[in-house]
């Protein structure tokens, strides 16, 4: 009696070691995302663009039009003022980044993540299969963010954006635009890859990508606002008429662009671009072009 009770326990101890491995196997090999990180920073990711430095962003005649009326004293009126960075911009912002993990009490999974960065809102990006709003649902700087797995790479998809910048001189994505990102971990890196589809202010899907470091000892710090009057007089939106921005000269004297080229577009983003630029400031090694204004 008790060598049929072994053989019945060793046998259920086999059927429950090999349905173990087969849920293994299924199951996705899952990458721990959290802890805090810095930017590392790319030739390309300069935090003080100039006004009219639009290059390599495909915007459409509509959002280079909103981009050549942009005015930076707008960052003045105080609904301006504490707007924090929203979703498609802040991966590429200056500041550190935690990542921390929302854990199921009951099953132990990670059922989201919250990516958090200086002067933002609440970014959660949710794993546990939830549906999307309603499309007339409300839109908020960091959007609706749900992932799925891709082997050991998170695959994440946002909606429900506010109106926000690529580029913080002008060049915006709407509040149409969806953005799907990707987590990638290598040790202490994290490439974070992003593609910005917008149907208004975009004529073909933005994508850019930034990487960042585990750093164990950064922290990221409150950022407290409170806006106040900063001279502009009431009911006066700061911006310029088509044709009428004064810095475009400066974005142009700087890398050679003929008056009649635009200094954004699908045009700009490819080596062949170069062949319309004549002698400039930057190739001539003038200081001020080099410094940046």
């Amino acid at each position: 009696m008790l060598k049929t009770h072994f053989v019945r326990l060793a046998a259920i101890l086999i059927v429950a070691s090999f349905c173990a491995r087969e849920a293994a196997a299924q199951a996705p090999v899952q990458t721990d995302f959290s802890g805090e990180w810095v930017v590392v920073r790319s030739q390309d990711n300069s935090e003080n663009p100039w006004v009219g430095d639009w290059f390599g962003l495909p915007l459409s005649a509509a959002g280079l039009a909103r981009a050549e009326a942009w005015d930076a004293a707008l960052l003045s009126l105080p609904e301006y003022q504490c707007q924090p960075h929203g979703w498609a911009y802040i991966y590429r912002g200056p500041t550190q980044l935690r990542i921390s993990k929302d854990v199921d009490p009951s099953s132990r999974e990670v059922v989201a993540y919250q990516p958090e960065w200086h002067q933002t809102a609440n970014m959660p990006v949710y794993l546990d299969g939830r549906p999307s709003p309603i499309e007339e649902a409300a839109h908020s700087w960091g959007g609706f963010s749900t992932a799925t797995w891709e082997g050991d790479i998170l695959r994440i998809e946002t909606s429900h954006l506010k109106e926000d910048y690529i580029r913080r001189n002008g060049a915006m994505a709407s509040d149409e635009a969806t953005v799907t990102s990707w987590w990638i971990r290598r040790g202490d890196i994290l490439t974070w890859i992003s593609i910005v589809h917008d149907p208004n202010y975009l004529s073909e899907p933005l994508v850019r990508s930034s990487e960042y470091r585990l750093n164990v000892n950064s922290l990221v710090p409150p950022h407290p606002c409170t806006s106040v009057y900063e001279g502009l007089e009431k009911d006066h939106v700061p911006h310029h008429l088509a044709g009428e921005n004064p810095f475009l000269k400066d974005i142009r004297a700087r890398y050679g662009v003929p008056a009649e080229q635009a200094t954004g577009g699908p045009e700009t983003m490819y080596p062949e671009f170069q062949k319309k630029l004549h002698e400039a400031e930057w190739s001539m090694g003038t200081k001020s072009a080099l410094r940046g204004r």
